[in-house]
């Protein structure tokens, strides 16, 4: 039995999220249906490093499948790539020892949200960005982000209903730069509560709006209470930027 590792990059605009659904696209499903087209087996699970919302991007999510067929490892996303949508593309296949797991062996993910801060935002780019036309303070925003750094409690940056009973996560590196009217917000973290970068992205933006002071961001952590942070900004502006092993 091989166990296949692949890298994919996919526009989350048109599917419902990555977990398979019944009677709902979605990106795991396809994949799986693909797969199995080339493979010529029915039994294909395919094992994220995690799932992605409705609308969330990725450009370099994670996931292994078991197979006994004998395409060449290099042929994979080839074949693969000719099955589904155009809005998925795997980018590399590698094999990996039996034991590998997509999720429990991730010792990190970096996620992206992209802002766009024009005036008008942007007709093209509106389901790859989140369009929030007042100006931000970038510099304040930068100040803020670096309070989420280190090992905490986010009980306060996780969405309602969410199934974790341990909130504690640990962020390693977090970085804000601009690129003309865009904001790019990117977090690396050991793992993250659902809704989290959302909810910290929306929470930088009452920062940059001037509702929050970025020196209120430890004590809005150690209160736990989501009231106190930012809404939870959309999906469209949310990338699984990179998953290391």
């Amino acid at each position: 039995m091989r166990n296949i590792k692949l890298v994919i990059e996919y526009d989350g605009k048109d599917f419902n999220g990555w977990q398979k659904q019944p009677n709902k696209l979605n990106i795991q499903g396809e994949i799986e249906r693909a797969i199995a087209e080339i493979t010529k087996e029915d039994n294909i699970e395919l094992n994220a490093s995690g799932r992605t919302d409705a609308g969330v991007h990725a450009l370099g999510q994670v996931a292994n499948f078991k197979t006994n067929c004998n395409i060449p490892v290099e042929k994979i996303p080839v074949a693969i790539n000719t099955k589904v949508k155009k809005s998925i593309i795997i980018k590399s296949a590698e094999e990996m020892p039996e034991r590998f797991h997509s999720r429990y062996n991730c010792k990190q993910k970096t996620y992206r949200y992209v802002i766009n801060n024009s005036e008008y935002g942007s007709a093209i780019y509106r389901n790859q960005e989140c369009h929030i036309p007042q100006k931000l303070d970038i510099d304040e925003m930068r100040k803020a982000i670096k309070y989420f750094e280190g090992e905490h409690d986010f009980k306060g940056f996780k969405a309602s209903g969410t199934s974790s009973k341990n909130s504690v996560r640990k962020i390693f590196k977090t970085d804000i730069y601009s690129d003309n009217d865009r904001i790019y917000i990117e977090l690396t973290g050991s793992g993250f509560l659902y809704n989290m970068v959302r909810i910290i992205s929306g929470t930088l933006v009452d920062v940059g709006l001037g509702k929050i002071k970025a020196e209120e961001i430890p004590d809005i952590i150690l209160s736990g209470d989501r009231q106190r942070g930012g809404k939870t900004l959309p999906p469209q502006g949310l990338y699984l930027l990179k998953v290391e092993y």
